[in-house]
């Protein structure tokens, strides 16, 4: 079982090799968001009319099947 604060290793995927702290766990979908692995690029509206969009760096989950107990 892998919890919050546990270091894991990503076995497969686009990010294969990379260590990281476990952030949160996502027990009903059975994934996992690791500090620094999977990362995207989020495009931001802007809030008002004259506010300026802005690209915002997103960590998305992993499923636990894709990473192991380091």
């Amino acid at each position: 079982m892998i919890k919050k604060g546990d270091t894991v290793i990503v076995i497969a995927g686009s990010d294969k090799g990379k260590k990281g702290t476990v952030a949160k766990s996502l027990p009903k979908t059975s994934q996992v968001i690791i500090e620094g692995v999977n990362v995207k690029k989020k495009h931001a509206k802007g809030k008002t009319t004259d506010a300026v969009g802005k690209i915002v760096d997103v960590t998305k989950p992993i499923h636990v099947s894709n990473v192991k107990k380091a």
